[in-house]
């Protein structure tokens, strides 16, 4: 095992990110010698130290001469440039390689391939029925789903009106160990310049407290998760949601447990099938489909570019400065957590860069640097594919494109903010509204022939000419700011 600098400082990973990382780890390198196994375990050198290995090839070929094995065996890692990396390192020492797939995962790849095979479109909804039906989950014995439906994302994008959310039950923390700490003392010395602060560090890092996690979850916040899970409130960075994703993605927590202890809470009358089909799609459906789109589409993915956006992300992406009330309020969740739940991420910062013609895949590396849940498999396919369409329509058959009305609709955010959501030109115009229907505008001939996008692009034919010279002279000006 091997902490490397080049996985953390290019570009610069959150505080939190490192932190988390490194400490869950140690952890099990700790574990595993405490069940009699030997680990070769290399941490990051200090300032002083001689060691100046910075990537897993290097390491892994330091280790491969000193150890001197006769076969070198792996499970598929989470990231393809680091699968070809080693691949590589193997090769080069003259050693055979064996590949295994994990047992983390309840769809393997070669599954999804088969999934996938002779289809004209692999979309979500037929991969979830499917996972479904094989997993046995949320289906009677005839393989039809439970109440009746496939989903329920009617009951499920509620907001939450004036009242606001109510009390909301807080996450429960975990006070960091010998080993955590020393891990916040070495990110603090080491990545003093990088983003984030760990004065409040309380993630788990280990599997028992992950289990911790999810049992808090399922009790105190599961039963309203569904209904209002599309929903925002000023200073609530947590609202309903699992904050399971960063135990899920460092295999702390198994799925299986997640998705069994759900559907337990429906079954005992604990919480609402609506909230239980919707956190299980997320795990038995999102999660392993776009898993097996990243592997059965890499490396070509990565370099999608479909609506030709060359953007480079606005200043406030790295440090939250801006009056934009909505992008304020999930820009102080990244940078005081590493975290922002799903609608944050996709309609508020995802939907900011789209708008704005941010290259898709610097919106990708950012991700991968601000957020303590990103891995490479499941955050370019909700990156580049889902939040920017960037691969045209693999993962989601539109792009995810709103104007500042939805915020309003979703969120009491603007309520507070200097700009209005129903002007698109003036000084109190909301840059989201700008940028909407310019980019309408800008992609006016690839939208017309998407059928989902009709009632989006009927509304744009009615905008006046001299409406759009406007709109498209705000946007430009809101494109230049960096």
């Amino acid at each position: 095992m091997a902490e490397v600098a080049e996985e953390i400082e290019s570009p610069a990973a959150h505080k939190i990110r490192i932190a988390v990382f490194l400490a869950a780890m140690r952890h099990f390198r700790d574990t595993l010698r405490a069940r009699g196994w030997t680990v070769h375990y290399r941490e990051l050198p200090g300032p002083a130290d001689a060691d100046t290995a910075r990537s897993f090839p290097e390491v892994l070929s330091r280790s491969l001469a000193g150890l001197r094995p006769a076969s070198v065996r792996m499970a598929r890692p989470g990231d393809w440039r680091v699968r070809e990396a080693i691949t590589r390192t193997v090769r080069e020492a003259g050693l055979p390689l064996e590949e295994v797939e994990e047992s983390h995962f309840l769809c393997s790849v070669p599954d999804f391939e088969r999934f996938a095979g002779g289809r004209r479109r692999t979309i979500l909804e037929d991969f979830q029925r499917w996972m479904r039906r094989r997993e046995g989950v949320l289906v009677d014995g005839d393989g039809a789903p439970e109440g009746g439906a496939w989903n329920f994302d009617a009951a499920n994008r509620k907001p939450f009106g004036k009242a606001g959310p109510g009390a909301v039950p807080s996450p429960v923390r975990f006070a960091p160990d010998a080993v955590t700490r020393e891990v916040i003392a070495l990110v603090n010395t080491r990545y003093a310049a990088h983003p984030g602060d760990l004065r409040d560090f309380s993630l788990p890092v280990t599997p028992t407290q992950a289990h911790a996690a999810l049992q808090d979850f399922l009790q105190h916040r599961l039963p309203r998760f569904g209904e209002h899970q599309d929903a925002m409130w000023s200073s609530e960075p947590f609202l309903f949601h699992s904050r399971l994703s960063v135990p899920l993605n460092l295999k702390l927590l198994d799925p299986r447990e997640a998705i069994a202890g759900a559907v337990d809470a429906y079954r005992a009358g604990h919480a609402p099938l609506a909230s239980v089909e919707g956190f299980v799609r997320q795990i038995l459906g999102w999660r392993e489909f776009v898993r097996g789109i990243y592997w059965t589409r890499m490396p070509d993915y990565a370099g999608l570019n479909a609506l030709g956006a060359t953007g480079e992300l606005p200043s406030f992406f790295w440090d939250g400065r801006t009056d934009m009330e909505c992008v304020r309020q999930a820009m102080r969740n990244v940078l005081d957590h590493a975290y922002a739940h799903h609608i944050q991420r996709l309609m508020v910062l995802g939907l900011y860069a789209l708008l704005a013609g941010v290259h898709p895949y610097r919106f990708h590396e950012w991700h991968m640097a601000m957020y303590a849940d990103a891995v490479d498999w499941v955050s370019l396919p909700n990156t580049l594919g889902m939040s920017q369409h960037g691969d045209g329509g693999i993962v989601g058959t539109k792009p995810y494109c709103a104007s500042g009305a939805y915020i309003k609709r979703m969120s009491n955010h603007c309520a507070s903010c200097r700009f209005k959501p129903d002007r698109a030109t003036g000084p109190e115009a909301c840059p989201f509204t700008t940028l909407y229907w310019d980019f309408l505008d800008r992609h006016r001939a690839r939208f017309a022939a998407n059928g989902r996008m009709d009632f989006q692009m009927k509304n744009l034919a009615r905008k006046a000419e001299r409406d759009l010279v406007e709109i498209r002279k705000a946007a430009e000006r809101l494109r230049g700011i960096r």
